[in-house]
């Protein structure tokens, strides 16, 4: 377990009869339950004891410890779990508090990716159940102890609040915890039906907010503290694949708080007394970079080649007969969307104890299966042998859920070389500086389409092709057995086709995935990011071109009832289009859930715009806590807000030429516009929210531009054609 996680108590709200979450320290004793409790191979082999999957842990001294399978970077995730777990325990929220798993597997794994690991806004979805069940089997043996400890019937045990009764004597739930671990588990058990929820569909703070909120020490990776700690920067190649060809490092030997430089095929990495020392030292070094192998192509170089392959055919992704109708309108488009970085608040960090036998990692783990794998083979030991600390991330968008754990691999690199070197083990914790992660790849990447779509005389889609061109983020990578069909890279045209809530005739789709030294990554809604904004650009230039009204075009074609609710939604919501505003509107479907944004917007003097209110429509299921969705459709709308203002990465003889946010340009305070977020009230299964309320920002933007100022934006960022 993790033994570096603060205690921190969650102030009292007025939401809850007290208090809801806090976090803990370690875990000793009492009873340890989960959902599925019956011993299984992965299990007896991670010497569970016959505990399959352990999420919650009842203490002697009355704390009821959610074990959190997930990272929690601040989307909430330790406070939709807890939530599941307390209202199906029928616990006090006081005495819940959360600890994040260690690397298991086995015990541990995301049912809807088979990794453990956090990512595809899966971590509500694959958990619903799960962590009901765990919470409810628990409850039920804690009923079976008191009843025989009592001599009375399990019928007459109730449970409230934390406190065990059956009318006459009372216990709390630790005063039972022992006999309640030896108590046969259940077979099955009966969850609670929404009528008897207590806690789910509530608002409650976050477990984290309180601490965040105060600047609490020990909870990020660039909080840990050991003794005897140095710290790590690398100097890397400037171009993607440079080899590291000479290096002088005299000078930097010599700097104060230097303790060694370690020479690596492709980097070389100071270690020193402090963060600031090791920076000072590696930008001291001198390097000569071998750039045969190296991508030396500039963004233009490959705008031109991308350009060159929406004239040829690509792999088909779905092909769709178009009507019959005669063809009376055609619009035809090409879009460009850049790289774009992920510029989390915590830069890469990770901290790593090596002696030779077992090493220990603090990181803030996205996937542990990964990391632990990976990390094992760079220190060339067994899995078993690697210890993942995860920790809170301080955002990650994407970022830290990396296919080959490079941070994990460069840190194991460099502890085993410290060890070669040195004899002894220390802890060595490696920071990647903003500069090197803006220009250290993992981008969300570069893309180009290509539309065609028509009308007929009635002003009906009759057909819509499209041709897709970009890097395949999971080609060449270990997810590619699941990611790429037939040549086709998933992450590319989701949201395309049969995969978009809308039923369109004819709607055709091939794909190019051209091979660029760049490394790509997921980025908050991936793929999501650029077919939706093509999709829902095209769609209200149809509507234009048909004459007709943008919500009664789409609604000819949304076939999806719960796509039609949310739009049907945030437009009785967002009322009459106020005064010298434009509004423009968009609606998508990505991890499962279901939003509509509607932004309406305002030309300054200068020409920019601004983004003056979005009214939201959200169907994700379940709302199991509504003010953390809110906060999720708010960060998500501006994550994407910013990205298609002024972000883009550009790459001049395969160097990237940006560094950090002085050229990498965020969203301001003053850009983020009032944001109002409506939830369906749902009874289906919880679904994604980290990452659907990205998506339609940017088509809802585009749209209202378009009907202000004339013009289509079809090349990402905004800041391109002088409105942002």
């Amino acid at each position: 377990m993790l033994n570096r996680i603060i205690s921190q108590a969650v102030p009292p709200t007025g939401t809850t009869r007290r208090g809801f979450l806090k976090l803990s320290a370690g875990a000793a004793g009492g009873l340890i339950l989960g959902g599925a409790l019956r011993p299984t191979a992965a299990a007896a082999q991670a010497g569970t004891d016959g505990l399959a999957t352990p999420f919650v842990h009842i203490r002697p001294d009355n704390t009821v410890v959610v074990i959190v399978k997930h990272l929690d970077k601040g989307q909430g995730t330790a406070t939709g779990l807890a939530t599941l777990v307390a209202d199906e325990l029928d616990a006090d929220a006081a005495q819940v508090t959360t600890e994040f798993a260690p690397a298991n597997t086995g015990l541990y794994a995301n049912t809807l990716l088979g990794v453990q690991g956090t990512g595809g806004s899966t971590a509500m979805a694959n958990s619903w159940q799960q962590y009901r069940e765990a919470g409810a089997t628990a409850r039920a043996m804690l009923v079976s102890a008191a009843a025989e400890r009592w001599g009375v019937s399990p019928s007459s045990i109730t449970i409230s609040g934390g406190q065990i009764t059956d009318g006459s004597r009372t216990a709390s739930l630790g005063d039972m915890a022992e006999a309640a671990a030896g108590q046969s588990v259940p077979d099955s058990v009966t969850l609670k039906t929404p009528d008897q929820w207590v806690y789910i569909g509530k608002s409650f703070p976050r477990v984290d907010v309180a601490r965040k909120t105060k600047g609490a020490i020990g909870m990020f990776g660039m909080d840990v503290a050991l003794d005897g700690l140095a710290y790590a920067v690398s100097l890397r190649s400037p171009r993607f694949g440079g080899v590291l060809a000479g290096l002088d490092d005299a000078q930097a030997r010599l700097m104060p708080g230097v303790i060694d430089v370690i020479r690596l095929p492709d980097r070389a990495t100071v270690i020193a007394d402090s963060t600031w020392q090791a920076i000072q030292a590696r930008d001291a070094l001198s390097a000569e970079w071998d750039f045969a192998q190296a991508e030396n192509r500039g963004t233009e170089d490959l705008r031109a080649e991308y350009a060159a392959l929406l004239d040829q055919d690509g792999t088909v992704f779905e092909e769709a007969a178009a009507s019959p109708a005669e063809e009376a309108k055609v619009i035809e488009a090409d879009y460009f969307f850049p790289y774009l970085a992920h510029t989390p608040m915590e830069p890469i960090d990770v901290t790593v104890l090596f002696d030779g036998r077992e090493a220990t990692f603090w990181t803030g783990s996205q996937i542990q299966t990964l990391d632990q794998t990976i990390g094992a083979q760079g220190l060339g030991i067994d899995p078993t042998a690697v210890r993942i600390n995860t920790l809170w991330g301080g955002g990650s968008f994407g970022r830290r859920a990396i296919y080959d754990s490079h941070y994990v691999a460069e840190a194991s690199m460099i502890a085993k070389a410290w060890l070669e070197a040195h004899g002894e083990a220390r802890p060595i914790k490696l920071v990647w500086t903003r500069e090197d992660d803006v220009r250290g790849g993992y981008y969300r990447p570069m893309h180009m389409h290509r539309v065609r779509a028509a009308l007929d005389a009635d002003g009906n889609i009759t057909s819509w092709t499209q041709r897709v061109v970009g890097q395949g983020i999971a080609i060449g990578t270990a997810f590619e057995q699941f990611m790429v069909k037939d040549g086709v890279d998933a992450s590319s045209v989701e949201g395309l086709g049969a995969h978009s809530p809308y039923s369109i005739p004819g709607w055709s789709v091939d794909v190019h995935h051209p091979r660029v030294g760049v490394p790509v990554l997921w980025w908050r809604s991936v793929g999501h990011t650029h077919t939706a904004y093509v999709v829902e650009t095209i769609m209200d230039e149809l509507a234009e071109a048909a004459g007709a009204d943008p919500v009664e075009f789409r609604l000819r074609y949304l076939t999806d009832p719960r796509a039609r609710g949310v739009l049907e939604l945030a437009v009785e919501k967002a009322g009459a289009v106020p005064d010298g505003l434009t509004r423009g509107i968009a609606v998508h479907k990505s991890f499962g859930s279901y939003v509509a944004e509607i932004a309406d917007i305002r030309i300054r003097e200068d020409g920019t715009i601004k983004v003056e209110r979005v009214t939201c429509g959200v169907d994700c299921g379940v709302p199991i806590n509504p003010s953390n969705i809110e906060a999720q459709i708010e960060g998500g709308l501006g994550y994407g807000l910013s990205a298609i203002l002024r972000e883009e990465i550009t790459l001049t003889d395969g160097e990237v030429n940006q560094s950090n946010f002085y050229d990498y340009t965020p969203l301001r305070i003053s850009d983020m516009p009032q944001v109002d977020v409506h939830i369906v009230q749902s009874t289906e299964a919880p679904t994604g929210i980290g990452e659907p309320g990205t998506p339609p920002i940017g088509p809802a933007v585009a749209n209202a531009v378009r009907r202000a100022t004339g013009k289509a934006v079809r090349e990402l960022p905004f800041s391109r054609y002088g409105l942002a």
